[in-house]
């Protein structure tokens, strides 16, 4: 699933494009600042190989998210593992999760997400749109992802 850029200032506005508007949780002001403290906190809780696999299941999900049982599945993960690393995303509040039936719904937290984006990408190119915009394409992202072969 594609990242979109939406809105008029660099790093404000990526979000998945099923996600819409996402009430920013309580780590946020009412703008959306994310304070270093916080993005200390979520880029924690995401460098760990297991939780960052299950974060970037959840965005690819969707806002509808997983079941948790669906994701401990796909993942490959027992029950108690998974348990231990969904509450670490969810206290740093990269995801949340509601209860239908007996089964609990993970979703990753977009505002989060987008929050933590915009203060990475704050002060990018001195605040240039048309300079950094193009750098944040899917495609670009994967082609500056991937180290260049040397020929022998």
């Amino acid at each position: 699933m594609a990242l979109e850029r939406k809105g008029s200032s660099f790093g404000a506005g990526w979000c998945c494009p099923a996600a819409g508007a996402v009430d920013s949780p309580k780590q946020f002001d009412n703008i959306g600042t994310m304070e270093k403290s916080d993005a200390i906190v979520a880029l924690a809780a995401l460098a760990q190989d297991t939780r960052l696999d299950v974060f970037r299941l959840l965005v690819q999900a969707g806002p509808e998210g997983l079941p948790a049982g669906r994701i401990g599945d796909v993942l490959g993960l027992p029950s108690a593992t998974l348990s231990f690393h969904l509450n670490q995303l969810r206290h740093a509040g990269m995801v949340n999760f509601r209860r239908e039936g007996r089964s609990l719904i993970y979703a990753a937290e977009y505002a989060t997400m987008n929050a933590l984006l915009s203060y990475l990408t704050e002060n990018c190119c001195g605040g240039t749109d048309a300079a950094c915009a193009p750098a944040w394409t899917p495609q670009a992202v994967a082609t500056a992802a991937r180290p260049e072969k040397r020929r022998a």
